[in-house]
């Protein structure tokens, strides 16, 4: 399972994001331009100790992006825009759970790209979740129903 951000606009997000995969085990995809000046350094930094940890991935634009990644399975873009909740769909080990940009989510080339379109379910009047505690909760049902959570130490 990987998880990918679309151009992300806020640099504490990505640290957040790189976080969230180490902690884990799962991939992560970091598609460029970013909204912030990105390199090596400013991973490391924005993740703080974590990057070590982290499976990060820097792809130049879209393109690159979907170069690297045909064969990793399906693209699943998480989306104020989708039909299908996060609770009806279901996963597969392969996914690659993509969320778009902070501040303008997905272009229509990246909607048009997608495999499966799902949204979170949010109260009415909401406009939208963090787009890391949207890929935390996406991430999570993902995960539960793959069986892909880590494995505390010890226990095989």
């Amino acid at each position: 399972m990987r998880l990918a951000l679309f151009q992300p606009d806020i640099p504490q997000n990505l640290g957040a994001a790189v976080r969230l995969a180490a902690c884990l085990g799962v991939s992560l995809d970091v598609i460029e331009p970013c909204g912030f000046p990105l390199g090596d350094a400013a991973i490391r930094r924005a993740a703080m100790d974590y990057a070590t940890l982290a499976d990060v991935t820097r792809h130049a634009s879209w393109t690159d992006f979907r170069v690297n990644t045909a064969t990793c399975g399906r693209l699943t873009l998480f989306t104020t825009q989708a039909a299908t909740p996060l609770h009806a769909f279901e996963f597969r080990p392969d996914d690659i759970l993509l969320f778009g940009r902070e501040s303008a989510g997905a272009p229509p080339e990246v909607h048009a790209a997608a495999d499966a379109r799902i949204f979170i379910p949010i109260a009415p009047d909401a406009r939208s979740l963090n787009v890391v505690t949207a890929a935390t909760l996406a991430l999570g049902e993902a995960l539960r129903q793959t069986n892909g959570f880590p494995r505390p130490p010890g226990t095989g």
